[in-house]
């Protein structure tokens, strides 16, 4: 039944940008260039082989996913270069650069054969800002990187010097304004504390988006001892299994390097708690079953334990692959460049987080009824969490702990991905891009860019029936007059479901009202109710 409501709702917020949307190219000469950052798993990869010099993309694709992905991108770490290196020695992994970089970052997979939504990363925001008046490869640039490597690899960061440079002569000599997302933040930092002169030279704004300043705990915690599912349901078929993701992370830096900050001054220490069995000394044979916590440096020790005898079959070959004490040591001269890092007094900072959403702060395994015996199970333990308030995989804590002089630091209420299609961040974006002519619902008291919206939504069960309803207003800011001048007009949309055994007859049914402009704004309301019948 609720899907049938998502599909109106859906259905709507499609109709509206298209019935606002300007079909004309527009292009703004006068804006300065813009450089989008994303974080991990967020750039397309692709396998060159050095045989043929054929290039396929391994990350991310579709069918045949986890094999390739096995093959190619499965790595180990060398602390004497603090690179990560591909297990095949026949193929090297390479970001395409093509419409300026925006390409490998856009969508990530472009065939989207399924998981469409899944594969979209900077997409929204990329089409939001060509219809600002940005132009490929003149005011509007990607930055796409390994993301397996640590965030101070100088390979990583001699790319990013380089395109700092190409971005400022392509622009016409006009200093750059950075738009990072989650671990790009760490990456965009750890360039600014090594290499501040360049930073300062070409680059004017930062603005940081759901950036993990001291950490993930939660869910680095759970990625490390039980690996990453980036698809969730049944499309987990069709692509990289979480067993062969977990081989991939415990050989990265970048995901040690977003580990619980020890040394931060949490409001509550993140822990790794587990429910452990062991003999009583009574001598009858008894055990006993206890809660055993651990902070972030006493965690280590679990960590060690757990995956002590961690293997992966590589082509009939297998390789150990247990916690890496090696990158462990890189991680930790990573948090200190982090730590030391300034902002060049040029250059205005931005920090925008996510909120209203449960986040994995604490992690536990096993419980009274079935406790952790051998710490090397602990793989195939379902994690339990503690969480505190944050965008989903980022506590608000970390992401606001930048410990940079920030013009604003700034709360939105979504989910750590779907932040960035969020309409709340795009008129910040444009405020602080100095897009268009000054926005007039723009409140300067705490720098947050407010659209009266309003969404309620009610559930209850009557002789047979469940009813859910759906209030929803929100408001659209145009500058073309014309919109809805002659008056509100009203529309009704249907969505119904025939039943069967495994699932009721519902009926979906909706009323949307869109009033006229006024002072460039429209308002739009929507009302919903479905009904399912109980079968």
């Amino acid at each position: 039944m609720s899907l049938l409501l998502e599909e109106i709702i859906r259905s709507v917020e499609a109709l509206l940008k298209l019935r606002n949307r300007n079909h004309e190219t527009y292009v703004d000469p006068n804006l300065d260039p813009v450089l989008l950052v994303p974080g991990i798993a967020g750039s397309i990869l692709n396998a060159v082989d050095h045989e043929n010099g054929k290039e396929e993309r391994v990350w991310v694709r579709i069918f045949g996913a986890d094999h390739e992905f096995r093959t190619k991108m499965w790595s180990r770490f060398d602390p004497s270069t603090g690179k990560t290196i591909s297990l095949d020695p026949k193929t090297s992994i390479v970001v395409p650069q093509d419409r300026a970089g925006l390409h490998a970052i856009d969508v990530l997979d472009p065939d989207m054969i399924v998981g469409r939504e899944s594969v979209f990363y900077f997409h929204e925001m990329i089409v939001e800002m060509l219809g600002w008046g940005f132009e490929e490869g003149k005011t509007l640039f990607g930055f796409g990187y390994d993301f397996r490597q640590s965030n101070r690899l100088q390979e990583t960061l001699d790319e990013f010097a380089k395109k700092l440079e190409t971005v400022y002569k392509a622009s016409g000599g006009k200093k750059i304004n950075l738009i990072s997302h989650s671990m790009g933040g760490l990456m965009v930092k750890c360039f600014m504390g090594l290499h501040s002169d360049i930073f300062e030279k070409y680059v004017q704004n930062w603005i940081a988006i759901a950036a993990p300043f001291r950490g993930a705990p939660g869910y680095i915690t759970s990625t490390l001892l039980n690996g990453m599912s980036f698809v969730n349901g049944w499309e987990q078929n069709f692509f990289v299994s979480k067993w062969s993701m977990h081989q991939l992370l415990i050989e990265c830096p970048s995901i040690y390097e977003l580990m619980c900050c020890p040394y931060f001054k949490w409001e509550l220490p993140p822990v790794l708690e587990l429910w452990r069995e062991k003999q009583s000394n009574d001598g009858v044979g008894c055990s006993d079953v206890f809660l055993e916590s651990y902070r972030s440096l006493e965690s280590l020790e679990v960590f060690t334990k757990s995956l002590s005898n961690n293997t992966a079959d590589y082509c009939g070959e297998s390789i150990d692959l247990p916690f890496n004490w090696k990158i462990m040591e890189w991680a930790h001269k990573t948090k200190k460049v982090l730590a030391s890092a300034k902002l060049p007094s040029q250059v205005k900072f931005y920090n925008i987080y996510g909120t209203n959403l449960e986040t994995p702060h604490s992690v536990c395994y096993g419980n009274e009824k079935m406790p952790v015996k051998d710490l090397t199970n602990l793989r195939y333990f379902q994690p339990t969490y503690i969480c505190v308030d944050g965008d989903g995989t980022v506590p608000v804590e970390s992401a606001m702990a930048d410990g940079l002089e920030a013009v604003a630091r700034v709360g939105v209420p979504g989910e750590h991905r779907g932040i960035l299609n969020d309409h709340r961040v795009f008129r910040m974006l444009k405020k602080w891009l100095n897009v268009g002519e000054p926005d007039p619902f723009y409140n300067p008291i705490n720098d947050y860019v407010i659209l009266p919206t309003t969404f309620e939504m009610e559930k209850y069960h009557e002789n047979g029936l469940e009813v859910a309803s759906v209030k929803e207003s929100w408001d659209i800011i145009s500058d073309d007059n014309n919109i809805g001048t002659t008056g509100s007009t009203m529309s009704s949309i249907s969505v119904s479901q025939p039943g069967n055994d495994q699932n009721p007859q519902a009926e979906a049914r909706a009323t949307l009202t869109v009033q006229p402009q006024n002072d460039g704004r429209q308002h739009v309301e929507l009302n919903a109710v479905s009904v399912s019948v109980d079968a």
